[in-house]
């Protein structure tokens, strides 16, 4: 592996910052950016046209499922066979899955090619950084840092604004199709901008590994979603579902421990930064996922926004969550003890209080003051993301880089789709329960899993309706924002790990002043080779 790393690495370094084919990867990670963002303000109306709102929850959930389980497989691909080639059969079978997604028929095939789109997904964010990470020159790396600080707030931003407009004036469908044309500019310049030398390692892929790692993740989110809510804690699906997760996970370690090549080598988890990082990463992924998805139903069926409105309502969160990830990158890699080990506390600290502060939304809050409100929890979880993916890298040895940067990106998005599972069963839940309170149990059926219920439709109901469907959305996203509260509060237990102790200052060698160093060796803030 070492090998093909280097001798990928070799040309690069000598022919500069190859601009087309860096352009064509990071149009991977904006893909990977821009569908979560333009499918959130979208699903409201995908939900009132295919029906089946307590099946909400999985058109995110078996997205983010997959690609969970995709992204090391997907990484180890790349390391073995080549990454250029990984990379770009990933956005195939992404842009396969997005177009299955437009044509659609009914929530079922919906959720299938949701799965489907997320295999793909797996290696978007994965295979963009590995390539980077031997395409581009050590001396180049803060220029490509910049290039993602421009596209990925047209994706924060846009994504929102995007689906909303496409939603309104196409069709729900094409915040799908919207991807093709993306999709296969990326395909195009890194075919034509990308050029590494290729060399198979002789390894294997960790099948077993990737396949209990997969079970065990259904299993969590299975039991997550149905405990409590669809079955009782103690019934048998849900006793199942726990005894698969832990059988699963449980044998996914031993069987890392004795492969070859583990799709998430156990050594990693040694550090306590790594292992912190993790956790932190799980909580934020769970926290943003679910606030991103749910925060769209209050805007559209509370303040009676259109699609389009509700992700310019959203804007704030967006930005809160880009310049916090921008100031926070910018300081924690300037190196040394640059106070970096308080933007983790300050993170998980602003999602607490950005969480309990979204409580006060009702049917009566101001459409201005309900938008500004999500400001904040956006620059908690900003901070919270960045951080965790920083001190990850940072902790990892030169060699284990790679698969560091596909663990935290697999916490991450296990945290989404366990958190939109969990808090999507407590916002259904809430919600029936308030509808049926209302206008009684058969009516609130018709609504919630009928297909009735819709922005536009729910403009034409009577007032009686229309007042009982606003208190029961609202009533849900609070059970959503108490969730994340909570979860808010153990990622700043989790932040506290993350404190760097002062290093011991080494003795200077002679005609050599001494370096500061971190636990893999490296001088802080110094760039992952």
């Amino acid at each position: 592996m070492n090998n093909h790393a280097e001798d990928a690495a070799g040309p690069a370094s000598e022919q500069g910052l190859p601009y087309l084919g860096v352009f064509g990867l990071m149009l991977g990670i904006f893909l990977a950016t821009l569908d979560g963002q333009i499918v959130s303000t979208a699903l409201p109306t995908v939900v009132g046209d295919l029906g089946g709102l307590d099946h909400l929850s999985w058109v995110v959930t078996a997205y983010l499922l997959v690609t969970a389980a995709a992204t090391p497989v997907w990484g180890k691909l790349g390391d073995l066979y080549g990454r250029k080639g990984a990379y770009l059969s990933s956005v195939v079978v992404f842009l396969a899955g997005s177009v299955l997604c437009g044509l659609a028929s009914d929530m079922a095939q919906l959720i299938a090619f949701r799965a489907l789109q997320g295999l793909g997904a797996g290696g978007l964010m994965v295979g963009a950084i590995s390539v980077m990470g031997v395409l581009v020159p050590e001396r180049e790396r803060g220029r490509v840092q910049s290039m993602i600080g421009i596209m990925l707030p047209v994706a924060f931003v846009g994504g929102p604004l995007l689906g909303g407009f496409l939603t309104d004036t196409l069709s729900w469908r094409w915040a799908f199709y919207v991807n093709v044309p993306v999709g296969l500019a990326a395909i195009l310049a890194v075919g034509k901008g990308v050029r590494l030398r290729t060399e198979r390692t002789g390894g294997r892929i960790d099948y077993p590994g990737a396949a209990l790692l997969t079970a065990g993740i259904l299993a969590l989110t299975l039991l997550s979603s149905w405990g409590g809510t669809t079955y009782a804690w103690t019934s048998l699906p849900v006793a199942a579902s726990a005894a698969v997760a832990i059988v699963s996970l449980g044998w996914f370690v031993r069987v890392e421990r004795r492969a070859a090549e583990p799709v998430i080598p156990p050594r990693l988890f040694r550090s306590r930064t790594f292992t912190a990082s993790q956790i932190l990463s799980f909580l934020a992924g769970a926290v943003m996922l679910a606030v991103m998805s749910y925060l769209p139903q209050y805007m559209q069926f509370v303040q009676g926004a259109s699609s389009t409105t509700g992700g310019m309502l959203l804007l704030p969160l967006m930005l809160g969550m880009l310049a916090a990830q921008l100031v926070s990158g910018r300081l924690m890699g300037r190196g040394g003890r640059d106070g970096s080990g308080s933007h983790p506390i300050l993170g998980a600290a602003a999602t607490f209080a950005g969480a309990l502060l979204l409580l006060v939304l009702g049917p009566g809050t101001a459409t201005a003051v309900a938008s500004g409100l999500t400001l904040v929890i956006g620059a908690g979880v900003g901070l919270l993301t960045q951080s965790a993916t920083l001190a990850t890298m940072k902790s990892a040895e030169p060699r284990d880089m790679g698969a560091a940067a596909g663990t935290v990106t697999l916490a991450r998005t296990i945290g989404g789709s366990l958190g939109v599972a969990a808090l999507g069963a407590v916002y259904t839940s809430r919600m029936g329960d308030a509808l049926a309170e209302r206008l009684g149990s058969r009516a609130a059926e018709r609504l919630a899993a009928g297909g009735e219920l819709t922005p536009d439709l729910l403009r034409d109901a009577p007032p009686a309706v229309r007042e009982a469907v606003r208190e029961a959305v609202a009533q849900g996203l609070h059970g959503v924002l108490v969730g994340s509260a909570a979860l808010a509060a153990l990622a700043l237990a989790a932040a506290w790990f993350l404190r760097e102790p002062s290093p011991p200052r080494p003795e200077p060698s002679k005609g050599a002043p001494a370096a500061r160093t971190g636990a893999t060796g490296r001088r802080y803030g110094s760039p992952a080779p």
